[in-house]
């Protein structure tokens, strides 16, 4: 999940308070020292815990290196040379000597989770979408079925485009259109052709645009934690 870095419109830098809430991490900003859910972007603990404020919240897509350098081959990259930690710290997580190497390969919590449900295992990824109250999960596993999902949260008509193969998933506004799979792109139920990029849906021609919704992909028991009222998209 990305987040904006300002709060009330003021830049500031986050870091990591080595606690967590439900298994899921807990950041804190220099500015303030106030404690932040990183899963919903509200301060919780410290001066502006019950403020009402939340970070503003970015569209982002977890995938491999390999399909995001070929659909921005000019990217720019992290580097791991921080100057703080050597490079050698920051292992590919299926590499064993990992941090998380044994939390991945494991399906178990690494820390109690008090809001489960077993409909889906509990390291199963899932899209979560949130649209006017109402939250919804796709497992990543359905896009093997159905690459192109067409749906209804919060009455926001959506399409999402997804993979399987790659665990990824795009979700955007579909206008009150019905998308299905067309090569590297989409096809509406009017024929017309759509490419897809990280801020939106664009039609062939250029006449049309249709934004992206941000996302939270993460784990199953992630997302339940807070969100125990989810519905749960089920392959037709």
């Amino acid at each position: 999940m990305v987040y904006s870095a300002k709060i009330n419109g003021e830049p500031t830098t986050f870091g990591t308070s080595g606690m967590l809430y439900q298994s899921n991490k807990l950041m804190y900003d220099r500015t303030t020292n106030s404690i932040w859910n990183q899963f919903t972007g509200e301060p919780v603990v410290g001066p502006l815990a019950d403020s009402g404020i939340k970070l503003d919240f970015f569209p982002s897509v977890l995938t491999t290196w390999e399909e995001w350098l070929a659909e921005h081959p000019d990217t720019t990259v992290l580097d791991v040379d921080t100057g703080v930690y050597s490079p050698t710290v920051y292992a590919h997580e299926w590499e064993p000597h990992a941090i998380y190497f044994d939390y991945f390969s494991s399906p178990r919590t690494m820390f109690p989770v008090f809001n489960r449900d077993e409909a889906l295992l509990p390291k199963e990824t899932v899209i979560g979408v949130g649209i006017n109250g109402d939250y919804k999960a796709y497992p990543v596993s359905a896009f093997a079925d159905e690459p192109v999902i067409n749906d209804v949260v919060g009455g926001q008509e959506i399409v999402i485009a997804g993979s399987s193969t790659w665990g990824t998933g795009r979700v955007y506004e579909r206008g009150g259109r019905t998308f299905a799979e067309e090569g590297d792109g989409l096809r509406d139920s009017d024929g017309a052709l759509w490419a897809i990029s990280e801020d939106a849906l664009t039609r062939a021609d250029g006449a049309e645009t249709l934004a992206r919704i941000p996302t939270i992909t993460s784990f199953w028991h992630g997302w339940f934690s807070f969100h125990p009222d989810t519905a749960r998209y089920e392959s037709s």
